[in-house]
């Protein structure tokens, strides 16, 4: 049995995508276990690892270093021992070099990026762009993007977005005033800029292909 560490840092729909995740086990007949936890030690032992995040980009960033050893055993797990990784909203955004917002901040860069403040050429288009949107796969042969269609309807709620991002990396996109990044991915790594976790089938079929995924 494979264990999903779902990471508490203080930011993100916790119980939510621990109940996601748990929901696409058992909808795909996997026996796995799924933990919340801020303990690096648990961090580095599990199997899977999915970073949700709410707010902003430097406060979540922050909160992530507050956690004695957690960043460490993050990286160590994801970017040396390479073992599959998700990340959702935030935790998708910190995946790339650096944020702009209220700042300049730091991010993980794993995948080269730049999050900054999203901005539609239609200015009737409210931010945050709140609300059910499509998907358009830009490379529909990636493992944890098997069984979705054409214009999959997932949730999103976000002010910025991602930039300056490889066409390598990016595997979906919506449209809001222009192209949104909606989900990279690199080597074990993928993320979604819109929740996952509150985004139905799709969205379970999302977190049912990462609990299979073997990179």
């Amino acid at each position: 049995m494979e264990t999903i560490a779902v990471i508490d840092y203080g930011s993100g729909n916790l119980t939510s995508a621990a109940k996601a995740l748990e929901r696409a086990a058992r909808d795909i007949g996997l026996s796995a276990k799924v933990i919340v936890t801020g303990d690096a030690e648990a961090v580095a032992k599990a199997d899977r690892l999915v970073l949700p995040g709410q707010g902003a980009f430097g406060d979540c960033r922050r909160g992530l270093l507050a956690v004695p050893g957690l960043l460490e055993a993050l990286t160590e797990a994801v970017r040396v021992k390479a073992k599959p990784f998700f990340g959702i909203c935030v935790g998708m955004q910190l995946m790339v070099t650096r944020g702009i917002e209220h700042g300049n901040h730091a991010g993980l860069d794993w995948i080269p990026g730049t999050c900054q403040r999203l901005t539609p050429t239609d200015p009737a288009l409210k931010i945050p762009h709140m609300g059910w949107n499509n998907l358009r796969l830009t490379q529909p042969q990636h493992p944890v993007l098997a069984g979705l269609g054409a214009e999959e309807h997932v949730y999103f709620v976000h002010s910025y977005h991602i930039t300056d991002i490889a066409p390598a990396d990016v595997l979906a996109e919506a449209e809001y005033g222009g192209p949104v990044v909606a989900i990279i991915g690199r080597e074990t790594m993928v993320g979604t800029q819109f929740h996952a976790e509150k985004s139905q089938s799709a969205g379970l079929r999302l977190l049912g292909n990462f609990l299979t995924w073997r990179p």
